[in-house]
């Protein structure tokens, strides 16, 4: 057991890193180009945190998180989501007094769920978040929406939609409730043991439940949005409008509520069709209760969530190669008592900018261009007595075989040039 990764997780090697860095570059920069700023928050928090935050009626709170207590007997919980960090990091350091919208985003964030691990979904996976403080309107939702949808767009996800809905507000839901609990009275017998649980304490979560005998039962159940309140409706309508000015396809899906218990008003989720069905691949919406919930100000704010190990499973599944980076952009070999003077060399074009390595293991002048060969080095560069001794440096591009002899002193400008 100690040679084998524990149930649920994955290691990354190597020579795979590279994807994850592609998307994570993509990730930044489509976040910065909308004003967004990094926040890094701790992977474990108290869990009262996410009981007061997530909701205790989510299978989340209820199934899948890993709790202890620490030496100071205090119960501690490995982030199951994001956004409850993010919350509880704006409130700490009271964020929301600096101008808002207060725009941040989380990156490589470790996520631990204890679930039955499966396809694109493990017990740990690392999620990108974008959050939104401190901005109301429908213009907000939009943009989030959009940041994603251009994100996927970009790496070249094919069959993208946009599925929206809007769950209400405090002041419009409980008539939703009352509607709903009406309609379920007759069915909740049949229903399994959660969404029992759920009718009492929050029934819009059934709708949530992934029992097929359960989705079943619900298909004809009443929409919220016949009874939104002026207020979320006109957000609502918005939002529409936002997205199809920016040609943003999507459709509404009046079941989306989401996993979690802190959305208000827009719900969200950007999907892919796959040869295996529809795959999920982001999620988020509006949560405009949360901050005060936890203990800051009445905030409005809207996030979202995307897996990156979902994505990238996404992008193999699609036959999607992103670019792989050369290991080095040129191998140094060297001959006879020379190696101090590779070592040298190595350090010059390393200073310069330009990925370079050496034989660090003895081998002869034939291995090391055997070697040089399979890390894919598109240039070699020689050393041998007389070349020291003349302070020139031998430059061979390993693909054309056009060779060049330059002073040492301008090997990098060479090398670069040869790269272009």
């Amino acid at each position: 057991m100690l040679t084998q990764a524990p149930r649920g997780t994955k290691d990354v090697l190597p020579q795979d890193s590279y994807r994850f860095q592609y998307v994570e570059a993509l990730e930044r920069r489509i976040a910065a180009e909308a004003g967004y700023r990094e926040v890094r928050t701790p992977v474990f928090e108290h869990t009262e945190l996410f009981l007061r935050g997530v909701g205790d009626t989510t299978d989340i709170v209820q199934k899948e998180m890993y709790t202890f207590k620490d030496k100071g007997d205090r119960s501690i919980t490995l982030k199951p989501e994001g956004t409850a960090g993010a919350v509880r990091a704006l409130v700490e350091h009271s964020l929301y007094a600096d101008a808002l919208p207060c725009k941040m985003y989380y990156l490589n964030a470790p996520i631990f769920r204890y679930e039955a691990p499966q396809n694109g979904r493990l017990r740990e996976h690392h999620q990108f978040g974008m959050e939104c403080f401190g901005a109301k309107d429908a213009t907000a939702d939009a943009e989030l929406i959009m940041a994603a949808f251009h994100l996927l767009s970009e790496l070249g996800v094919k069959n993208l939609s946009v599925n929206i809905n809007s769950i209400g507000c405090p002041q419009c839901r409980p008539k939703y409730h009352a509607l709903l609990k009406e309609y379920l009275a007759d069915r909740i017998g049949e229903m399994c043991a959660t969404c029992k649980t759920r009718f009492e304490r929050n029934p819009l979560r059934v709708l949530d439940c992934k029992e097929k005998h359960c989705q079943e039962l619900v298909k004809d159940a009443p929409s919220m949005l016949d009874v939104l309140c002026d207020e979320c409706r006109e957000h609502f309508a918005q939002l529409q409008q936002c997205l199809a000015a920016a040609g943003i396809p999507y459709q509404i899906d009046s079941r989306i509520v989401r996993g979690l218990d802190y959305y208000t008003k827009t719900v969200f989720e950007l999907i892919t069709t796959t040869k295996d069905g529809n795959l999920t691949v982001c999620g988020g919406g509006r949560y405009d209760n949360l901050v005060e919930q936890l203990g800051g100000p009445e905030l409005s704010a809207v996030g979202f969530g995307m897996g990156i190990e979902r994505v990238l499973m996404l992008l193999d599944g699609e036959g999607i190669e992103l670019p792989k980076p050369n290991q080095y952009d040129v191998f140094v070999t060297f001959m006879g008592d020379n190696k101090i003077a590779a070592f040298s060399l190595v350090q010059q074009l390393r200073n310069a900018g330009v990925k370079a390595d050496m034989d660090h293991t003895g081998r002869s002048l034939k291995a090391q261009f055997k070697y040089a060969n399979k890390t894919g080095a598109p240039l070699c560069a020689t050393l041998g007595d007389d070349e020291v001794a003349s302070g020139v440096v031998k430059i061979k591009n390993m693909n054309t075989r056009e060779e060049r002899t330059v002073a040492i002193s301008e090997a990098a400008e060479a090398v670069n040039d040869m790269l272009k």
